[in-house]
């Protein structure tokens, strides 16, 4: 088997570090692999398979001889070595926002578009968590009956905004334990000083990620939109999105309700979703069975349950998935492009 030589690009990030799980995961074939950091990261040693690799400096000059570097940096970071990484003649498969609107770089679910993988021109962007999840839970329904218009609701984890974000809700979480244990009193707020979200999110829900816009919306919000257009070739979707923190370390949720050209059977549906890559039809009520967090955790496929049909739309259909977004919401699928992509290199 031809193997190839691989950088991760913010390889000591919670991102960079599940993708190299991954990669020994799915056994890519590498030759060599290159670990890219910070200055304050150099020298660091990374466990893998057996061996211990150094972390490198991340400069202009540290990508040649790499044919994929996978990104899990900023997108200030994204921007500022993009050039070199096409220049040294890789492609670079990157997880950052910075390039996913652009016309003339492909935005990738492999479920849903591999085709697009081999149009690059050196850059290949991975989408947002969330539109990765709800797009993975939706593509069977899409080709039963193109989807017209879509209203989602996502519910997304503390570890969504990066490895502070769960410290803080375990820490906040103590500190309201505390507080009960001590006075009796069962708190929701306390005097809290939150560092890492906008309030309090240790009993609490905040409907806020990302900057609001003109419109009223988030740029988390429009990305399911934006990005669905993209992916899924459609490009008059219309999609309503409320993005919302919630106290949860891992996977996220999201409620949607689609409207489809054609009215579909539920039956088809289900049928449908339970033979699509990357789906797990998990929906029988009798059995209390669902999706949730706690069961789509450290792994990559997306739960999907609670399909019923919509009652305000004769075309609509409602639905309710969970998939974890650092791995098949970041991590997984761009390993899973790389080797997409490996097969014609």
């Amino acid at each position: 088997m031809k193997k190839f030589n691989i950088g991760i690009l913010g390889a000591t990030g919670a991102v960079g570090r599940e993708m190299l799980k991954v990669l020994g995961e799915y056994n890519f074939p590498y030759d060599e692999l290159r670990l890219l950091a910070s200055e304050r990261s150099v020298g660091k040693k990374i466990p893998f398979q057996g061996k211990e690799f150094e972390v490198k400096l991340a400069c202009h000059e540290a990508f040649e001889g790499l044919d994929i570097v996978l990104g899990a940096a900023s997108n200030a970071i994204a921007k500022e070595f993009k050039d070199d990484i096409v220049k040294a003649g890789a492609v670079f498969i990157d997880n950052s926002s910075a390039f996913r609107m652009c016309d003339d770089i492909p935005l990738v679910v492999p479920e849903i578009n591999p085709e697009d993988i081999f149009k690059n021109k050196g850059v290949i962007s991975n989408p947002n968590c969330s539109t990765i999840i709800t797009l993975v839970a939706i593509n069977a329904i899409n080709k039963l009956s193109k989807i017209k218009a879509m209203v989602a609701s996502t519910y997304q984890a503390t570890s969504g905004a990066g490895a502070a974000g769960p410290v803080e809700l375990i820490d906040q979480m103590k500190d309201l334990a505390n507080i009960y244990d001590t006075t009796g009193v069962i708190a929701n707020k306390y005097d809290a000083t939150p560092k890492t979200f906008q309030y309090q999110i240790a009993g609490n829900v905040i409907p806020h990620i990302g900057s609001f816009l003109e419109n009223g919306y988030t740029t988390e919000e429009m990305k399911m939109q934006n990005e669905g257009r993209k992916i899924m070739h459609l490009p008059d979707l219309k999609v309503t999105c409320t993005c919302v923190r919630v106290p949860v370390v891992r996977s996220h949720s999201i409620s949607v309700t689609l409207v489809t050209e054609n009215k579909l059977d539920l039956d088809v549906v289900k049928n449908a979703i339970a033979n699509e890559k990357g789906c797990k039809l998990y929906d029988d009520l009798d059995n209390k069975l669902y999706p949730m967090p706690i069961v789509t955790s450290d792994q990559d496929l997306v739960y999907v349950g609670r399909i019923r049909r919509d009652l305000i739309n004769e075309n609509g259909i409602t639905l309710w998935c969970c998939g974890d977004q650092v791995r098949k919401g970041a991590a997984t699928n761009a390993v899973q492009i790389a080797l997409k992509l490996i097969e014609k290199l």
